[in-house]
């Protein structure tokens, strides 16, 4: 069973100067934390019917940069974000494969972290399978039962009326008798209300299955979050997040189980980031664009697709392609050449820190935070830029001060050879000509007080 943290609910009077945009306020609020000093944070985590992609890459930077900041502002976090490790997308994909469910999920898990190391991500201090509370989530159906807010579809599952729930549809906007008739109906004529859904689904033969009051079967997606998140942090908790294409009906339907279970609510603060598009296009398997982590990861490097993610701020879209991509490349390359050449003077500049935490406090405003720090190598006369970078990347997680291991390539080392050689004769057009071939190919060579440098551009 994974790591129970209980979060009292003790209001503080205290805040940190933080605002983040509120989904269910539908604005900017300052973040006030149940408790003074520490921070409690449910992130909706991966289905692990399969490896990974851009989706998966944006979403867990922008809460991981969440965390940090949080973090790097003095409070302690506890950081969870879940596994699906059973579900409709998991069984189907397993029998596509001819492989047992477990060995599917724990295959993709490993891989999810993996990749998301890759780009940078910290492991969430709880990490909870599905399969590891379904008694939590059994329990939380029977609450709803007995408070009179579901009803049995024979032979298929639990359902939630969604009409016993007054509040159904204001988190997201969508109003009731706005929705189309029919659009959601899984089981023709037999639910109460089109948008109704299923909390527990009775197993078909040969799937998996548990134990329950109604026979045997599995949860369904929307009751696992809020069975775990109950579980682990306590209600109310601070802030929860995932991307923008939960927001309904997955984070609707969480709240309509939790508030109607718990008489309490679910979070004070909710945050969702942008979607991802591919050349300015949606990404999604049916068009054929659809990416995953490890296609990046075999030409860029993690801290490049975390450059290219923090230039854009987490509430807006993004867009993956290989010109925004080989942007973010050539910038971070650019930065980590000049920031490698300072001195650490063992001062931090304040003024360049005050500007960062403002941007930063104002809703995660990572374009921000990268100008801080290209106008601080810029700035002739600053000092304590060591430092301050060091500080500030500790949350952006560049890796912009660790010292570089380049493999330079054979022709390389031969055209910078052949230079020297040019050099030594004066063979001035000569040398300029090999510096300029070295150059085409992507390096600079520096004659320096220590010797000869060659970098990757």
């Amino acid at each position: 069973m994974a790591l129970e943290v209980l979060l009292n609910t003790k209001a503080s009077n205290k805040h940190m100067g933080f605002r983040i945009y509120n989904t269910e306020a539908r604005k900017l609020q300052e973040f006030i934390p149940i408790v003074e000093g520490n921070v409690g944070i449910y992130v909706c985590g991966p289905t692990v019917n399969d490896v990974p992609h851009l989706g998966h890459a944006r979403q867990q930077i922008t809460f991981d940069i969440l965390r940090k900041y949080l973090e790097f502002s003095g409070n302690k976090v506890t950081y969870v974000s879940n596994v699906t490790d059973i579900d409709d997308k998991i069984i189907n994909k397993a029998k596509e494969q001819g492989v047992d469910i477990g060995e599917l999920t724990e295959r993709n898990l490993a891989a999810h972290r993996e990749d998301y190391a890759k780009i940078g991500v910290r492991r969430p201090d709880v990490q909870p399978r599905a399969t590891e509370y379904i008694q939590e989530m059994t329990n939380l159906v029977k609450i709803l039962e007995d408070k009179g807010y579901t009803y049995v579809i024979p032979g298929d599952g639990v359902y939630y009326d969604v009409s016993k729930f007054e509040r159904y549809g204001d988190f997201s906007g969508q109003k009731r008798e706005n929705l189309r008739p029919g659009a959601r109906i899984d089981v023709k004529n037999k639910k109460r209300n089109p948008e109704d859904f299923v909390l527990w689904k009775l197993s078909k033969p040969g799937e998996p299955n548990w134990e329950s009051p109604w026979g045997e079967g599995r949860p369904n997606w929307h009751i696992e979050c809020s069975a775990m998140s109950a579980k682990i942090l306590n209600l109310p908790f601070d802030i929860h997040g995932g991307g923008q294409d939960l927001i309904f009906p997955h984070h609707e339907n969480e709240i309509a189980q939790s508030e109607a279970a718990y008489d309490t609510k679910l979070a004070n603060y909710w945050m969702h980031n942008g979607m991802v598009n591919v050349d300015n296009v949606k990404m999604s398997k049916s068009l054929g664009n659809f990416k995953t982590i490890r296609d990046l990861l075999e030409v860029y490097s993690g801290e490049v697709i975390r450059y290219f993610v923090l230039s854009g701020h987490y509430r807006k879209p993004i867009d993956f392609s290989e010109e925004t991509l080989g942007n973010a490349q050539n910038s971070h390359n650019r930065l980590r050449n000049i920031v490698e050449n300072l001195e650490d003077d063992g001062r931090e500049n304040e003024g360049y820190m005050a500007s960062f935490r403002e941007g930063m406090n104002n809703d995660l405003n990572t374009p921000k935070a990268l100008s801080v720090i290209w106008q601080l190598v810029r700035d002739k006369d600053a000092t304590g830029k060591y430092q301050t970078i060091k500080k500030i990347d500790s949350v952006l997680g560049l890796k912009l001060l660790d010292k570089r291991q380049i493999e330079i390539p054979e022709n390389i080392q031969t055209l910078v050879q052949e230079r020297e050689n040019a050099r030594g004769n004066k063979e001035w057009e000569l040398a300029d000509r090999k510096r300029d071939e070295i150059t085409g190919l992507g390096y600079q060579v520096d004659n320096t007080l220590d010797g000869i440098k060659i970098r990757k551009m």
